[in-house]
């Protein structure tokens, strides 16, 4: 066994880790799966955290585009896809020179910033609306960066999803496809940039098969949810996410 799937409590983080992507990627597109990076950060490097998470969200990447195969939002994803494949090589061009903490306030506080727009807009009762293309190219721009540097690249997505009020399957599915896309093409430059040792990926193959069970929770609890309490269980997740974020990135100004 892996010496540091030895270790109990780096051996929880883990396992707790995967589960909860699992859970988040199946009900929600991918909304609380940062929290699992987040999670084996906490007992090994950032780097490092991505590297073991990003072949298992590719395998989780492969079960959620089958079951949402026929339900994403087409206009959505030509945008953002765009938009994301640019992200991803800026990042693979600068990972070596980024810095976490910034990174982690960028997202924070974008992600905050969407919440508060949110009601400042109305909240629910806001009516729907779809940003410009060029908006969406600049957001699904900064996904594609912080999903490659962290695998934080819901939030802006998300800033260009949610005020359209999709359908709830759409939503997820739009999401899950569009990461499917997006870890898949992080596959050749991690390996690029030597992130895909042999203790990481031992530890990624170890806690592979946690990941379908994960994701069939989050798929069966995407049928079960009312379209109303999705939303505001997005909107609530997405908040979360900023304020973590934001607390990791100023941490170390207080230390």
């Amino acid at each position: 066994m892996n010496q540091l799937l030895a270790d109990p409590l780096f051996a929880s983080f883990a396992v707790g880790a995967v589960l909860l992507a699992g859970l988040s990627k199946g009900g929600f597109g991918g909304g609380v799966g940062f929290v699992g990076v987040l999670a084996l950060a906490q007992v090994s490097s950032p780097v490092q955290a991505v590297a073991i998470m990003l072949p298992i969200l590719c395998v989780m990447d492969l079960m959620g585009v089958w079951a949402y195969r026929k339900d994403w939002h087409r206009p959505s994803m030509k945008v953002l896809g765009i938009g994301c494949l640019i992200g991803t090589v800026i990042g693979m061009l600068t990972f070596k020179w980024m810095d976490d903490q910034l990174i982690r306030l960028l997202v924070g506080i974008i992600a905050v910033a969407f919440f508060v727009d949110f009601f400042r807009a109305g909240g629910e009762k806001a009516a729907a609306r779809t940003f410009s293309d060029p908006v969406g190219y600049i957001l699904g721009t900064i996904s594609g960066f912080t999903s490659f540097v962290i695998h934080a690249g819901l939030p802006p997505v998300a800033m260009y999803l949610l005020p359209q009020r999709l359908d709830k399957r759409i939503h997820v599915g739009t999401i899950v496809v569009l990461f499917f896309i997006v870890n898949y093409a992080k596959i050749l430059p991690y390996w690029w940039l030597g992130l895909f040792t042999m203790p990481n990926l031992s530890i990624s193959l170890i806690l592979l098969p946690l990941a379908p069970i994960g994701m069939f929770i989050g798929i069966r609890f995407n049928h079960l949810i009312p379209q109303k309490w999705f939303m505001r269980a997005s909107y609530t997740i997405l908040f979360v996410l900023g304020i973590r974020l934001l607390y990791e990135g100023l941490k170390p100004f207080f230390a």
